[in-house]
Parts: C-alpha cells; structure tokens; sequence
C-alpha cells in the first residue's frame, strides 16, 4: 500500500529527476537558427539580395558574415541584410587585419567579432599559440570597450599538439574567460578526432555561438585543414550526435547557432533548406 510518506518520498525523487534532466526542446525552435554565409560564396557575388531572401525564405533567421563581404561599406552591408528580413549579431573577420575593423563591426551592428582563424606562420608552435592567445585577450578587451564581444573560431588544426598539449587548450589556458570567448564549429572538432558533446560539456562556459555542419561515415580523422579533410555533409545526415549537442547548446544558452558548408555536393540552398528542415525536426522532438 502507498503510504503518504511513500507518495512524499517518490514525489521529491521525480523532482530532483526533473531537475537534473535535460529539458526538452517543446514545439518550437527556442532561439534563431543562422547561416555563415560562406556557405553561399558563389551566389552572393551574382545577386546579394536575391540569395538573402533565399535563405529568409528557408526560415533562417540571422546570418554571420565573413571576410569577402567587406568590399561594402558597412551601413549598405548592414541595410541589405534587414532588407531581407534578416539580423547580424556576428561577423568573421581575419587574424592579419582583425584590429582596423573594430570601427566597421561596430557600424555593421554585430553584437559578437569573430576571428576566423591564426595564421600557419603563428599557429606552429605553443610558444605561437600563446603569442596569439595574447593578442586575443587584447582584441578582447578593445572589443569589450565598444560594447562588442570577441571570440575565435575554430578548424582541425587546433587540435594538433605542441609541447604536450592541444592547441586549442593552450588558447583556453591562456585567455581571459571575461574577454575570448569560443566560436566552436562541431565538424572540425570531430574531424580532428574529438567531441564536440565532450567539449560542449567541459568549456560550455566558454562558448559564445556554434557553427554547424555534418560529417559523413567511415571517413579518416585529420588535424591538418584541407581536401584530405573535407568530408562535409548536411547536418542530420552524418555521424553527429545532434539531439546532444543542441541540448547542452541550451543548457548553456549558447544563443547563437549558424549552419557553414564549407562544400556542398549539391547547390548551397538546397544544402542550406536539408540542414533547416532537419534542425527544426531535432529542436521540436
């Protein structure tokens, strides 16, 4: 027979279970799904307002942008993405020239400056992971005086180790966590060997957006970043452990997601519209 006490008891269990595990998602997407628009670098020289509109018509909702783009001035960059019905909290910007364009992601409207990568000639050695671990900490706090947030993003070459220690561990170590945050793009992570659950659970703290991409089965891992590593592939059609890692994006309010083919075996959009349709079927589950 259940006794109150028993019923109190299994009651107070439930709760705590409640507690402890990972909330489901409900009806709908709990935060805008975005697009690096690298993803569509052959369409947007032909017609710009044409392919945003394409992906506001998919049912994306921000975009990030990235290096070619910035032949526009930032205002007409900025206008003809609100145009399309679009927003921009975050721009990619290169590691040789990333400190004159604070004044152009400020007047481009981002809330997040992204570097997109450490050049070969510094990214060689722990001593240059850490040379460029300061200069983060330093674009950090400039960013952090024009209301800006910094971060930097990530490939498979991080992942190689120099003086017994991941790349990107020295760059973790050595950053400030109130300055640098991690723009971490889930397929290099796995194709480097890694998990990206694994690191969304150990530096969740530390992430400021995703970039999300598939990868496909049975192919080699690598740390070094080119053709021998392009084994991409739609997200919700490769190996990743999707469900996972879009829980734990919101269990640590990663608020900003953005789909990046960095190739695509069919044209981008189509691409783009299997990556969204399979995303808003796992944030729904």
């Amino acid at each position: 027979m259940l006794t109150r006490r028993k019923f109190v008891s299994d009651a107070a269990a439930r709760l705590a279970a409640c507690a402890l595990a990972p909330r489901a998602f409900g009806k709908k997407i709990p935060r805008p799904l975005g697009v690096q628009l690298y993803t569509v670098r052959s369409l947007v020289d032909q017609d710009f307002p044409g392919t945003l509109a394409a992906i506001r018509k998919i049912g994306y909702e921000t975009v990030e942008t990235y290096v070619a783009e910035y032949k526009m001035k930032a205002g007409e960059l900025r206008q003809a993405i609100l145009n399309a019905g679009l927003t921009v909290p975050s721009a990619h910007f290169g590691y040789n020239d990333f400190a004159s364009r604070f004044d152009y992601a400020k007047e481009l409207g981002v809330e997040c400056v992204v570097c997109s990568s450490i050049p070969g000639s510094i990214a060689n050695s722990a001593d240059g992971y850490k040379r460029a671990a300061q200069q983060y900490n330093e674009w950090g706090a400039q960013a952090k005086k024009m209301g800006l947030k910094f971060g930097f993003h990530n490939h498979n070459s991080e992942f190689k180790v120099y003086d017994g220690a991941p790349g990107l561990e020295i760059l973790l170590e050595n950053t400030d966590p109130a300055l640098v945050q991690w723009q971490m793009d889930v397929y290099w992570v796995t194709q480097a060997g890694f998990d990206p659950v694994a690191m969304l659970r150990k530096h969740g703290k530390r992430m400021q957006s995703l970039h999300l991409k598939d990868r496909k089965p049975n192919v080699p891992t690598s740390t070094d970043t080119g053709p021998g590593s392009a084994h991409f592939t739609e997200v919700g059609t490769g190996t990743l452990d999707w469900p996972s890692i879009l829980r734990l994006a919101a269990q640590f309010h990663i608020s900003n997601m953005y789909v990046e083919q960095d190739q695509t075996d069919r044209p981008p959009l189509e691409s783009l519209q299997i990556s969204y349709t399979n995303l808003v079927k796992f944030l729904s589950a």
